[in-house]
């Protein structure tokens, strides 16, 4: 009992350490070794992706594993600098400031603070339905296009060519043109990190197939004396340790990046509760959403006071801390651990490795990220969901990033009112031989009773389809032979019934009684649908005692005097 009351007792702090058990420690240090391994190339590449220096993916990684390990609640979840968010926010910030300028990285800190803030909102007033505001297609569509980013940004470095400038299909094309002038070199370098991390991981996903292949491309750069030959390297790697600072940022730009913030916020919401679902700390209970957006939106505030950009949970490596046996959020802080160690004694031995295998580290996240069996799946079942996908890739890529993404989130809004709006109201039916009533459907044989109607809608009543629903029920009265006396609608399928919807039903109710026909609910289930009809007078509307817990139960009491 005592031990239970411990561990079910929340934490403020490091809540996964909560009741820590000595036996765990050996099961985390493996799993903190294998994240570190992973993570340092990782890291180091979608720090390039954005247009940082290494050294900066380090410091976010530190904070989001920090950040995370205090506040967060799963406890396998990985947070730190990921390639889905940072396309978005680079392509924000190059907007405001020259990619890599100390203008940029302060930017970068500024929108790190408020994206932790937006996070830390949504997790203290408990907002996790925002992750749902993407739809599965919306999604697809829109790592798709995120894919598409990420591989022309690092095609250039892998060719050995140099990076062009405009909208993304103009830099396709000027890539295309130039490919027969590709340094043979980084293109061996940045295939062979690509292949080596795609065999590592058809092999084991434990495998630091990345770390490998950057280890094995630096040792070739050293050997075969590449620099002289047009191979690009990352350079010193200051070994300094960052200090927490705010950034020197302008009014104007902290009220533009805002918008920003928002949008990456989001999507970090969107991985988040993604992350947390897929690699649940306890699968016989639901994820703590809301407890996951306070543990990322303290990763972004520290990342944002020590010099860094906005961090994001990680999938696959949440997925290796749980293959590897991971117990707690200590794994996470081994890890980080062992790169800041890097950081302080070890940041010499980055200086050599090749631009080329950064690129190939993330050409592998690129073409992982695109879900191609999804998406055909999609396609066999559901095709203007294809489209969905479609549009939202190809306004990311046609677009501006942050454009782009602002029209996935339109376009999955969109899709789920168009969902709603569709809902149209249904008709009832019996089961033959018992007192259960149905959709009508022509595969399953039903029965009606003389006279009585039974009507239903399977999705909440709002705005967007109680006109029609109250049209269908006037037209189902008033050309249904012989016409009906008794008209009952079922509730089961209606959660939530908003002021306009109500409108609609208290003008059924009325029309009914003009046309002398008997109205009743059955199944009004919900608690907020219960809500709705006592708040707009829909229970003072209907006759007394013409709510029933079924629709037997209305049919036998109402039927006959109908």
């Amino acid at each position: 009992m005592t031990d239970n009351a411990t561990v079910e007792k929340p934490w403020p702090v490091f809540r996964s350490l909560a009741a820590y058990s000595p036996a765990f420690f050996a099961a985390d240090l493996i799993a903190g070794l294998t994240l570190a391994a992973i993570a340092i190339p990782e890291q180091m590449a979608t720090a390039r992706l954005g247009g940082f220096p290494p050294q900066i993916g380090f410091y976010a990684f530190i904070a989001g594993s920090v950040g995370f390990a205090m506040f967060g609640g799963n406890r396998f979840l990985s947070c730190g600098a990921d390639s889905t968010i940072t396309p978005i926010f680079a392509g924000g910030l190059a907007a405001l400031a020259a990619s890599g300028s100390p203008d940029y990285q302060g930017l970068a800190m500024a929108l790190a603070l408020l994206v932790g803030v937006v996070l830390l909102f949504g997790g203290v007033f408990r907002m996790g339905g925002i992750a749902n505001l993407l739809s599965v297609p919306v999604t697809v569509g829109f790592l798709a296009g995120i894919s598409v980013h990420i591989l022309v940004s690092q095609m250039p470095g892998v060719l050995g060519l140099p990076s062009p400038t405009g909208p993304i299909l103009e830099r396709i094309a000027v890539l295309a043109r130039h490919i027969g002038e590709a340094n043979p070199f980084t293109l061996c370098i940045g295939f062979g990190v690509l292949a080596a991390v795609m065999l590592s991981e058809n092999i084991n996903a434990r495998i630091p197939g990345a770390l490998l292949g950057l280890v094995a491309a630096t040792v070739a750069v050293i050997a075969g004396g590449l620099e002289s030959r047009g191979v690009h390297v990352v350079g010193a790697v200051p070994g300094t340790l960052p200090l927490p600072s705010l950034p020197v940022v302008s009014p104007e730009h902290w009220v533009r990046l805002v918008p920003l913030s928002l949008l990456v916020a989001i999507v970090v919401m969107v991985q988040t509760a993604a992350t947390t679902r897929s690699f649940p700390s306890d699968p016989d209970r639901p994820a703590d959403i809301d407890r996951d957006f306070l543990g990322a939106g303290t990763g972004s505030l520290l990342a944002g006071l020590f010099g860094a950009f906005p961090v994001n949970a990680s999938p696959p490596r949440t997925g290796i801390v749980a293959e590897t046996g991971g117990q707690t959020q200590l794994a996470g802080l081994i890890a980080a651990g062992i790169v800041l160690a890097l950081l302080a004694f070890g940041a010499t031995l980055l200086q050599h490795v090749p631009e080329a295998a950064l690129g190939g580290v993330l050409l592998f996240v690129a073409l992982r990220i695109i879900r191609l069996r999804q998406i055909a799946t999609i396609y066999r079942q559901s095709r203007p969901e294809f489209l969905l996908i479609v549009a939202t890739a190809a306004a990311i890529i046609a677009l501006p990033i942050e454009q782009g993404v602002a029209v996935g989130i339109i376009l999955s809004l969109l899709h789920g009112i168009w969902s709603t709006t569709r809902a149209r109201l249904a008709v009832f039916e019996r089961v033959p031989g018992t007192t259960i009533w149905w959709p009508s459907n022509p595969h399953v044989a039903g029965e009606r009773v003389p006279r009585v109607a039974v009507i239903g809608l399977q999705a909440p009543l709002s705005f967007l389809n109680g006109a029609s629903f109250r049209a269908d029920a006037q037209h189902l009265l008033q050309h249904t032979q012989p016409a009906p006396k008794l008209l009952v609608l079922e509730a089961s399928g209606m959660p939530e019934i908003d002021f306009t919807a109500a409108q609609s039903l208290l003008e059924l109710i009325r029309e009914c009684g003009r046309m002398d026909v008997a109205i009743a609910v059955a199944r009004l289930e919900s608690q907020r649908a219960q809500d709705a009809f006592a708040r707009f007078g829909l229970f003072d509307a209907l006759p007394k005692q013409h709510v029933f817990h079924s629709v037997e139960e209305a049919v036998r009491a109402l039927a006959p005097k109908a």
